[in-house]
């Protein structure tokens, strides 16, 4: 299978992970290609993939749409610890749903264990990514974005 048709299995996981798991209405904008650095400016959880394609899937928001996300999912608020515990559950659970869709499409991956981010933080070390901007209903926007690590030119 070839990288462009892996990065698109990809997306399009990425997509139905995220309209798997979140209990409401989101409409997924089309994809775009960035160059490094990416801003994140408030939080964020940053998962990795190994596997037959090596890379990131970055889940970029703030405190107050990730908060909302939980009360959408368990009926209460969250903040401090408890936000920034479930941001990194929620990371786990679309990459974990993710690669539950690749398999069934022949692309093995694996993933990481979480790393929440919070605040401003620049990210450098991929030449290029894909952003795929999401706006759920009721509650905000968020921004996945998929960075590919390239060993070799295709």
């Amino acid at each position: 299978m070839s990288n462009s048709t892996h990065i698109q299995t990809i997306l399009n996981g990425t997509i139905h992970s995220l309209k798997t798991i979140l209990p409401m209405i989101i409409d997924v904008k089309s994809p775009s290609i960035i160059n490094e650095p990416y801003e994140q400016l408030e939080m964020g959880v940053l998962i990795g993939l190994v596997g037959d394609v090596k890379g990131r899937i970055i889940i970029d928001g703030t405190p107050e749409s990730f908060s909302a996300i939980g009360s959408a999912m368990f009926g209460m608020p969250l903040e401090g610890a408890m936000l920034e515990s479930f941001t990194g559950e929620l990371g786990n659970m679309i990459a974990g749903n993710l690669c539950t869709y690749t398999v069934q499409h022949d692309l093995e991956l694996d993933i990481t264990p979480p790393t929440v981010m919070v605040g401003h933080t620049k990210l450098f070390g991929f030449k290029q990514a894909f952003k795929i901007p999401a706006t759920l209903e009721g509650i905000g926007d968020l921004i996945i974005l998929y960075t590919i690590d390239t060993e070799e030119e295709e």
